[in-house]
């Protein structure tokens, strides 16, 4: 068995039956959806780190973003990589494990345990494919609220996250303030822009324009559109890096020879670099799942729930906020940022922002950037003395 197939199985094998906690909601808890649909039962996967303290008062809620799952900071069941936020979240790290209760769940139709298009539909025993309601920010929020319902949670002392991950920060605010006593939204916008949305629709072509996907009924149909969501991959890679960082690590180098082919394999180290992180993006995440979080992100604009005033949407909570951006994040720009800082201002809300200085673009969240790491667990340090947080280790 090759290592790729060796993947794709585990893959499939996390669907079903995960490496991490899972609960199943029965018929009788329904999740409503916006579209109008009635999602029973729902099953919702998730990690979480630390203890939870006597009060229940120190749990953090990670969001993970378009691609991300909720294996934040353990290895990853399937690739066997370190979490996609291991840099933040552990032990005497920004969000430390030994001070805070940390909760990552797969995202409301993910591919990594929670209700999708990949897993099974009840009524027939198959894959839902298309079948699965098609689903939004505010969705995704509504099922990790019901998770915080079972463990018993009232209120967050915080909810993190960056790109698609910060949009359900700014979601949970909006539809549960109460809930929520301090947040931090990280790379995002109150809305997805045109140019995003145009970039998500090159993806979702790519993916359907596969003879394999066969019209989203792969899974019933033995296939895979492997090729279609690697160039949608690629696609999207492009824009979370910036044009500085990518001269710096690739500039014009010719990949593994001297001179050019005067043909069309990767004759650049650029375009090896792409089809391998497009290669290794197939083994471990659904092609529908990927149509479905890409059109979630597209419908997002929160003001358009509060007669286009984006200050409503916040009017009232006492949540603390610390908003972040980074100087060369063209996906979601500075200026994306501001306009939330502006409409908490306008709010009322307590909110601090922090631009930082970095030239590796929209990625630079996940990457190794002290200066996020500094400002996140300085706002935690503050937050929690405001809370009546120990510095103490919850397990203790």
């Amino acid at each position: 068995m090759t290592v790729k197939t060796s993947r794709r199985t585990k893959a499939r094998t996390q669907i079903e039956e995960p490496d991490s906690h899972v609960v199943r909601f029965p018929a009788e808890r329904p999740l409503d959806l916006d579209c109008g649909a009635r999602l029973a039962p729902l099953t919702v996967a998730y990690q979480t780190y630390g203890a939870l303290d006597a009060e229940k008062a120190n749990a953090v809620l990670v969001c993970h973003a378009l691609t991300g799952d909720q294996h934040v900071a353990n290895r990853h069941p399937v690739t066997g990589k370190p979490g996609w936020w291991d840099l933040m979240v552990g032990p005497g790290k920004p969000i430390d494990t030994d001070r805070y209760f940390v909760i990552c769940a797969n995202v409301l139709g993910g591919c990594m345990g929670t209700s999708g298009p990949a897993s099974l539909n009840p009524q027939t025993g198959e894959p839902w494919c298309l079948d699965f309601p098609v689903v939004t920010i505010r969705d995704m929020v509504r099922a990790q609220a019901m998770l915080l319902d079972h463990l018993g949670i009232d209120m967050l002392f915080s909810v993190a996250g960056g790109s698609m991950g910060a949009m359900q920060v700014l979601q949970w605010v909006a539809s549960y303030p109460e809930r929520v006593f301090s947040a931090i939204p990280i790379a995002t916008a109150a809305r997805h822009s045109s140019q995003n949305i145009a970039f998500h629709e090159v993806g979702r072509q790519a993916v359907m324009a596969d003879p394999d996907w066969r019209g989203g009924r792969y899974l019933l149909e033995g296939r895979t559109p492997r090729k279609g969501l690697a160039v949608a991959r690629m696609a999207a890679h492009i824009t979370y890096l910036s044009d500085t960082a990518l001269h710096r690590k690739f500039g014009r180098n010719l990949q593994d020879r001297d001179e050019v082919t005067f043909g069309f394999e990767a004759d650049f180290q650029i375009e090896s670099y792409l089809r391998h992180q497009g290669m290794t993006f197939v083994d471990r995440f659904d092609a529908n799942s990927y149509l479905y979080m890409t059109r979630a992100m597209d419908y997002f604009d929160l003001a358009a729930d509060y007669d286009g005033v984006l200050a409503k949407a916040f009017m009232g909570a006492n949540t603390r906020f610390c908003v972040v951006s980074f100087t060369s994040d063209w996906l979601f720009p500075t200026a994306a940022n501001r306009h939330i800082v502006h409409a908490l201002n306008a709010a009322g809300a307590r909110v601090s922002f922090v631009e930082i200085e970095t030239d590796r673009g929209h990625d630079a969240f996940l990457l190794d950037e002290p200066e996020l790491f500094a400002a996140i667990r300085g706002f935690l340090d503050s937050a929690g003395r405001a809370r009546g947080l120990s510095r103490q280790a919850a397990a203790e």
